[in-house]
Order: structure tokens, then sequence, then C-alpha cells
């Protein structure tokens, strides 16, 4: 396999184990963002940390965790995956502002505001009133910006997101959607909200799952590449790259987690309909990890030149988080 292309997966939360790793290898991933958590608590993201502590021990040969950015050029050069760390929630710092620091410093590279629901932070997409940022999002944004924690707004409803890239010095970024022009999901975004993270300086990275894509399963390389190329066209370059949202090999008790949580004792359906109800099939061009080379080439055959297409397959990622996960310099006295 060329290991020519830079390669970042922006969201995955897939089943972990030897065999996804090597896939992963397989298919030329240098780093991935891993989600650690949806809706756990401060002690229960400290045992997922653990978990991971444990798979570092157990393949490290495969992988090996990303503390700065350029670690993911270390992993890459030793022929391992690279591995940083996201919340899909600001559970993990439930309501004490000094844990943003903390799971900062543990690790935690990258933080959601929302879940789809309303959060002590703001709103998320499934909401019917999207209220906007609350007073403990404005304070939390001010930390994460200070300690370096990215901010995701990728299951997040319009105005919280808008807001939130008024109110962050940094860029903000959705790791996992698509454009709703493109596929008019909840989950997806509109060219509002695209060009005003573009303006920010940060990143869209595009999902693969179906539920976000035109015509579900059946949505061809050519579509998706023609919505990435949309989407640079509306965004610029330097703000594109991929948040798969693959979660390969999970069972259906960890989609009943990630939409119901601890709130709901019946199904939320999470798009809206129970035609949503369980894992949908999987695109014919991206089954698993091993896939990434047929995106390469469907950039290739859109038109995309090589400079363009390591800016998607990682480049732009990385710079995020050269960019974003940087503590700020304390402002002179």
């Amino acid at each position: 396999m060329s290991r020519s292309v830079l390669t970042i997966d922006g969201l995955q939360y897939s089943n972990w184990s030897r065999e996804i790793f090597e896939q992963m290898r397989e298919g030329g991933v240098d780093a991935v963002h891993a989600t650690l958590v949806y809706h756990e608590n401060c002690r229960e993201t400290l045992l997922r940390f653990g978990e991971w502590q444990r798979r570092f021990e157990a393949y490290g040969d495969l992988i090996m965790p990303v503390r700065d950015p350029e670690d993911i050029e270390l992993a890459r050069a030793s022929g391992r995956v690279g591995v940083f760390f996201g919340a899909q929630n600001c559970s993990p710092i439930e309501d004490d502002i000094d844990l943003v620091a903390i799971m900062r410093r543990l690790g935690l590279m990258i933080m959601q505001l929302t879940y789809n629901n309303q959060s002590l932070l703001a709103c998320g997409c499934y909401e019917s009133e999207d209220s906007g940022i609350t007073r403990f999002g404005r304070q939390a944004i001010r930390e994460m910006n200070r300690v370096g924690m990215l901010i995701d707004m990728s299951h997040s409803a319009e105005r919280s997101t808008l807001e939130a890239v008024e109110l962050s010095e940094r860029p903000v970024i959705i790791s996992h959607a698509n454009p709703a022009s493109f596929h008019p999901a909840k989950r997806n975004k509109s060219d509002r909200v695209l060009k005003a993270i573009a303006e920010s300086g940060g990143l869209l990275g595009f999902s693969v799952y179906p539920f976000h894509l035109k015509n579900g399963p059946d949505c061809t390389l050519d579509d998706f590449c023609g919505m990435v190329a949309d989407a640079a066209e509306l965004m610029g370059m330097d703000h594109i790259g991929l948040g798969t949202d693959l979660c390969q090999g999970q069972p259906e008790s960890v989609l009943t987690w990630m939409r119901n949580g601890r709130w709901s004792k019946s199904m939320d359906y999470g798009e809206g309909n129970a035609g949503n109800a369980g894992w949908p099939q999987p695109l014919s061009w991206f089954r698993d990890n091993r896939d990434f080379p047929a995106i390469i080439e469907g950039l290739k055959q859109k038109g995309f030149g090589q400079d363009d297409i390591e800016k998607i397959m990682g480049r732009n990622w990385l710079q995020q988080l050269i960019n974003g996960t940087r503590p700020m310099a304390a402002s002179a006295a």
C-alpha cells in the first residue's frame, strides 16, 4: 500500500480490535479521531481512557496515542495509526468548568457541545426550539479556547452553531456531517453554517454514514465526490476533510446507547423516522477502513489535483489540530 497520501479520519466509533487496526493500516489510515464517549459522565470517561490505555499496550505495534499534532507524523513514520480522542457530548465535564482543562490534559482534544439534545452548553439538532449557547456554554467555549480543545458542532442546531462560531476565538469544526443541500438530514448543515465554519478557519469532515447521504446506501462514489467538489467551491479547499462516522462491527446495543443514552425509555430514531431504526447497509465503495483508497481514486476521477487530494485526505485535519489544540498564550497582566 502506498504511503504517499497522509490520511486522517475525522471521526470513528468502531468496535476496536486488532483486525480493525490492521484494516486501518491496509487502507492507509495514519490517524483517527476516535470517539471516547457519548453520554458518559466524568468517572465513566476516565474508564474509557483506561480502556484505551490497555489497547495501546496490547496493540502497540499497530497504534499509538496522539498527545500533540506532531505525533501523527511519528505514527506515520513508524507504520502505526495515531489515535486522538474526542467526546460527542459535553457530559465528561458535567457542570464543572475546571473539568475542561483536566480532560484536555488527559488527552481529550475535541468536544462537541451537544449530542442531538439540549445540553448544559447549547442546543442539539433534534430540538424543536434552538435556544442557542447557554451561559455555561459561553464560559466553556472560552475555556476550551484557552486550553486548546477543539469545539465540534456536528450534532448541534443552527443558531447554536452560529453563536459558537461568533463566540469562539479559535476555529470551530464539524467533524462529521454533510451539506444539507446534498441531503436534507437533520444532522447535515446549511450553506450559512458551512460558510461560517470556513470563515472561522474551521473544517467540515464529510461523512459516509448512509443516512447522511443522498440515496442512502445507494449513494455512488461519483455523487459523494461531487458533493465534496461543491463544498470546496462554497467553503474553500482548506476547510474540508473526512469524518466518515464509521461504526464498524458495533452491535445494535451501541446504536441504542448513542441515540437514547439514559434520557429515554423508548427508542429515539435519530433522523426522525422509524425507517432509520437500525444500522444502515454499508456503501458498496466504502465498507470498512480498507476502502479509503477508493475515495482517493474518486477524487482523482472528479478532477481534483494531488495537492487538493492531500488536503482533503488529511493535511487539513492536521492543520486544524496544529492550530486548535495548543494552549493559548496567557495575556500580559
